[in-house]
């Protein structure tokens, strides 16, 4: 099984190094070494209540990036990655340094509040009721269910997923709508996906490769290859 492992790194990798366009599509699953939970996981939050179980309560706040945010930084900085979609609001991949720009949190940031009116962003000051820039009403950026997603992070997402040549989904049930939709769009317009995730996605099927082990027992060695093969270590 570790063989077949290391083979599938390997292959990873050698995608990563070829890509031009990686785009990076991160979910639940990847905050959870960072001691969040994840959501349809085995101990998620809606696994948990299906079965009656107790949701016990985090200071998200509290939580620092893991290994597997530290390995996209390193890919930021080794100009690896294009773009990352995050269906995530923990605000852990600004923490561990992604520059926003090439950030879309389709689902908002719990540290952010966003006009209403124009959608500018920014942090989340109490004393900052209308926006710096057309005086329209602040909010919480954070989605709830049935409200409509960030305009300009979904435009973003979806013109990111047409364009890239390499989609990567990281800790991801891919079952929440319509941010779900920006592999499928990634592959239909030619891009290669791989999928790590904890569990089975409605992807599966069309992705080139699958790892269902931890993400840090895929990024972190995957990164250290990586960084031989381009002759960094």
């Amino acid at each position: 099984m570790e063989s077949d492992l290391n083979q599938r790194i390997e292959i990873l990798v050698n995608r990563i190094y070829e890509s031009r366009k990686l785009v990076v599509f991160t979910g639940a699953g990847i905050s959870t070494e960072s001691g969040l939970p994840d959501f349809r996981g085995p101990d998620g939050i809606w696994t948990r209540k299906a079965k009656g179980f107790p949701i016990e309560n985090k200071d998200w706040s509290q939580a620092e990036p893991n290994s597997g945010h530290k390995v996209l930084v390193e890919l930021q900085n080794l100009n690896k990655l294009k773009f990352i979609i995050s269906q995530n609001i923990d605000n852990l991949h600004l923490k561990s340094g992604i520059k926003p720009e090439i950030l879309a949190e389709l689902h908002g940031n719990m540290t952010k509040i966003r006009c209403i009116r124009c959608q500018f962003t920014m942090d989340n000051f109490e004393d900052q009721p209308h926006c710096p820039l057309c005086g329209g009403k602040m909010r919480p950026s954070v989605v709830d269910f049935g409200q409509s997603l960030p305009e300009k992070d979904l435009d973003e997402a979806i013109r990111h997923s047409r364009d890239c040549d390499l989609f990567i989904v990281v800790g991801s049930s891919l079952v929440v709508y319509p941010a779900a939709d920006m592999p499928r769009i990634a592959v239909e317009s030619g891009a290669r996906l791989i999928i790590i995730n904890q569990g089975e996605t409605p992807l599966d099927n069309i992705a080139e490769l699958l790892f269902s082990e931890k993400i840090s027992l895929v990024l972190p060695p995957a990164m250290e290859l990586l960084k031989r093969k381009m002759n960094l270590i």
